[in-house]
Parts: C-alpha cells; sequence; structure tokens
C-alpha cells in the first residue's frame, strides 16, 4: 500500500511538473530586454522633454547612459554563465565604463567633446552588441534585432563624430534619436522572445494532454 501511495504521488508530481511553463533563460533575457527598453525609451523622452533645457540634469543623464549600459552588460552577462564565458560582454562593461568616465571628463570641454566620445562609444559597443547578438542567435534565437541595433549604432557612432567635428551646435537632443532607436531594438527581441516562449509553453502542453 505504501508503495502504491508513493507511485501515485511521484506520478502527480510529474504531471503538475508537466504544466508548468517552460522557465528557461531565455525567459530572464526578455524581462532585460524588456528593462532595457524602458530605460532607453525614458532616457530619451527626458533628453528630448526636459534636460535640452537644464544643462546640469543634461550632464547627469549623458554620463548616466554608458554607466547603465556597463551595469546591463554586467548582469546579462553574470545571469548566462559569467564574465569569462561571455568575452564580448565583459569588453562592453569595460568599454562603457571607460565611456562613463570619459564623458564626465569631455563635459568640461563642451558637447562637441561629449559627442565624439559618444560615437567613439556607439561604434566599439554596437560592433560588440552585433558579435553578442550572434554568439547568441543558435541559443535563444530572436537575435536578429540585436544585431540589426548593434550595425546601426556603429553607424551612428560614425555620424556623432562627423556631427562633432561640424560648425552647427550640438546638444544632448542630438543623442535622444540614437537612444529611441536602441529602445525599438530591445523591444521587439523581448516581444520576439515572448512569443517564442509562448509558443513552447503551448506545444509543451499539447503533447502533455495527447499523452
Amino acid at each position: 500500500m505504501h508503495r502504491k501511495q508513493n507511485s501515485w504521488s511521484h506520478g502527480m508530481l510529474t504531471q503538475s511538473n508537466n504544466h508548468r511553463p517552460v522557465q528557461s533563460s531565455s525567459g530572464w533575457l526578455k524581462n532585460h530586454y524588456f528593462a532595457r527598453f524602458a530605460f532607453s525609451t525614458a532616457w530619451a523622452v527626458a533628453a528630448l522633454l526636459v534636460a535640452r533645457d537644464v544643462p546640469m540634469f543634461a550632464a547627469v543623464m549623458l554620463v548616466a547612459y554608458p554607466a547603465w549600459d556597463a551595469l546591463a552588460n554586467l548582469v546579462d552577462a553574470r545571469r548566462n554563465g559569467g564574465l569569462a564565458a561571455n568575452k564580448t560582454q565583459l569588453l562592453n562593461l569595460v568599454v562603457s565604463a571607460i565611456t562613463t568616465v570619459a564623458v564626465a571628463i569631455a563635459l568640461g570641454h563642451g558637447m562637441n567633446s561629449v559627442l565624439v566620445v559618444f560615437g567613439i562609444w556607439a561604434a566599439l559597443a554596437g560592433f560588440l552588441q552585433l558579435a553578442t547578438g550572434a554568439r547568441r542567435w543558435k541559443s535563444y534565437g530572436a537575435q536578429w534585432a540585436m544585431v540589426l541595433s548593434g550595425a546601426q549604432s556603429a553607424l551612428a557612432g560614425t555620424h556623432f563624430i562627423s556631427k562633432a567635428g561640424g560648425d552647427a551646435p550640438v546638444g544632448i537632443a542630438d543623442i535622444a534619436p540614437y537612444a529611441a532607436f536602441g529602445a525599438f531594438y530591445f523591444l521587439v527581441s523581448a516581444v520576439w522572445l515572448a512569443v517564442s516562449e509562448a509558443r513552447k509553453n503551448a506545444v509543451r502542453d499539447a503533447c502533455v494532454e495527447t499523452r
């Protein structure tokens, strides 16, 4: 009787586990992308509506942007095997951390210098993001948006540097579209992962019900 009860309990536990949604690392990556979308969107909106007319607030935001990117790469890498297993994100972390300091220094020399720093950072970070997306493609899927985002970031970097050398005045509003496009790509990646996860759960549940 005791053996039958244990067998019945084991069967119920197995059935219960079979009906749980898939909780893979792609689920965490989806939430990570949503968080990055929210930050980039808020940054772009604040840059256009508030910071462009408040220099001190603009300065804080300009330093905060690469600092946030460094933190995001650190957290992402740690949740996916650590920095040693994610060399492109380790490099991105280092580049973004250096950029944070460089932006703080460049602010003392004017927005043209800041835009040059942002241009170099956008180019390097974009290339590293592209490499990270390409490396993750087989494991997670839905990385095409990250690859496109990385490529566009690299192009935006050259545009920033070119604009910084021109005669037209520059400001934080010139960086806002870059943040907005980044937000868009993070949103696309997050939604794509969410849809893929929902499909996997639906197929899994259907297989369980037919047993």
